[in-house]
């Protein structure tokens, strides 16, 4: 089926094609030249831009009414003035979209070309350059400064009493973070981002978690760079060489009469005994540590020099992660903010009435946090947070029933193309009475959970024997998270 179609196609194209040779061959034999065309064509294409004229507009309108209504119903307190500017706008783009086109269509079918006509030139006229400049001039300025009003209002600062949430996106996912009771969120820094702590929130304890990590990270690449098979090779060679030739005497053989010269010779040409005594202890300690065959590496100059990058970045961390300053908000320190924030995936939940101001952050690309039942869009930019206010003023349960959809969820998505997996990069949003909004925060986990407190830790049984201090030191002891 596919073949004959690809037939019926290529022989369409083959009879256009000469059915156009043909047209050619007629007007060399009626000695017509093409660029020629007849009152009675220009006459007919005059009307047949009016009838095109009509069909177009016709076609607008249906289309208009059909999916003009393509916004879902606004669930914010602000969504009705961003219905209003958007309305606003499209009546203005809408009108000027006729008058345009109408003038396009009437001066096409009216001024077609006639022997007995002449068009009138003008090089300029100041009257239409009044006109054309000034009207869409105003026109903008006052689109600008309706549309400045509204983003001032979204924008601005919010509430006292605001609900702050922090979204943070990532290739290809978002997190959200709620304040604890200190109102504040903890400091975060990039440089403490691991699995277990991946919007890189600042606690003492995470520090040290941290520098743990890192430094057996460095430590691993430490010995796998110290041990490498090749470089120990080549470093005892030099070592060799240099040892060989500190220990010629270029004044060799000279008599006793020229002892006082050959001392001076060997202070500026020979070696130290302490240099060789060096050189040796170093030749020594590689041939010890070329015996450790369990140790020994073998790695390419490339995997050598990557490996190298990678301990000096890792070192590079460590230093940045030293360099975290302490603050306090309001009396509470920055290190101890963050630990009775909420981290929550897959959903966050927000009350209905209230104003919750958002905190946009990014890990990695510039991403798009976008809203549509909100009427709420901000950029998420790597190293500058960004914010928007908003008040929702329907629920899920009613948007349900507006919707007639009892599957409905309002939803956050990416409005930016961010990578292959941008259209999974979404998370479900739960719009709530206070109540519940209360009742779903206090069932999530705080950032920092003490696994094991000092009061609840159980009293060792009375029968138990002592156990030795020897075997004590050797058994590894479990730290609480507080350490």
């Amino acid at each position: 089926m596919k073949l004959l179609i690809l037939l019926v196609v290529i022989v369409g194209i083959i009879a256009v094609s000469q059915l156009a040779r043909i047209y050619e061959l007629t007007s060399l034999l009626r000695k017509k030249r093409e660029e020629e065309i007849s009152f009675a064509d220009n006459k007919m294409n005059a009307k047949m831009w009016l009838v095109f004229g009509v069909l177009f507009f016709a076609s607008f309108i249906w289309l208009m009414v059909r999916y003009g209504d393509y916004q879902p119903p606004s669930a914010s307190a602000h969504g009705e003035e961003v219905d209003t500017l958007m309305f606003f706008n499209m009546v203005i783009i809408i009108i000027v979209f006729f008058i345009v086109n109408t003038l396009l269509f009437w001066f096409a079918s009216k001024y077609y070309y006639r022997k007995d006509r002449k068009a009138k030139f003008f090089p300029h006229d100041n009257r239409l350059e009044l006109i054309w400049t000034v009207i869409p001039s105003i026109v903008l300025a006052v689109i600008i400064i309706y549309g400045l009003r509204t983003w001032n209002a979204m924008t601005g600062e919010a509430q006292a009493d605001a609900i702050q949430i922090e979204l943070y996106s990532k290739q290809f996912d978002w997190t959200a973070r709620y304040a604890g009771a200190d109102a504040e969120f903890g400091l975060a820094s990039y440089n403490l981002i691991t699995p277990t702590n991946p919007l890189g929130i600042v606690t003492v304890e995470r520090m040290e978690e941290s520098l743990a990590d890192l430094e057996k990270s460095i430590n691993k690449l430490k010995g796998e760079l110290d041990y490498e098979y090749g470089h120990l090779m080549t470093e005892k060679h030099d070592l060799e060489e240099q040892l060989h030739e500190g220990s010629h005497d270029p004044h060799h053989g000279n008599d006793e009469g020229e002892d006082h010269g050959e001392e001076h010779d060997d202070h500026h040409h020979g070696m130290s005994e302490e240099m060789k005594a060096a050189i040796n202890a170093r030749i020594a300690e590689i041939d010890k540590m070329l015996a450790e065959t369990d140790k020994i590496t073998r790695l390419t100059d490339a995997a050598y020099e990557a490996k190298s990058e990678k301990l000096y970045r890792l070192e590079r961390q460590v230093e940045r992660i030293a360099e975290i300053d302490d603050y306090d908000f309001n009396g509470v320190q920055a290190w101890e903010a963050g630990k009775d924030d909420r981290i929550v995936k897959g959903e966050f939940h927000i009350p209905v009435g209230r104003e919750i101001e958002f905190v946009f952050r990014s890990r990695d690309v510039i991403h798009s946090a976008y809203m549509p039942h909100f009427r709420a869009q901000m950029n998420c930019v790597p190293g500058l947070p960004t914010r928007f206010k908003m008040t929702p003023t329907i629920t899920t349960d009613s948007m349900r029933l507006i919707m007639d959809d009892e599957e409905f969820d309002y939803v956050l998505l990416c409005n930016k193309v961010c990578g292959a997996a941008h259209f999974n990069m979404q998370m479900k949003i739960v719009v709530e009475t206070e109540e519940q909004y209360k009742d779903w925060l206090e069932q999530q986990d705080t950032f920092y959970v003490e696994e094991v407190k000092e009061e609840e830790a159980p009293a060792p049984a009375a029968e138990e024997a002592p156990v030795p201090a020897e075997e004590v030191a050797e058994e590894p002891t479990e730290t609480a998270s507080l350490n």
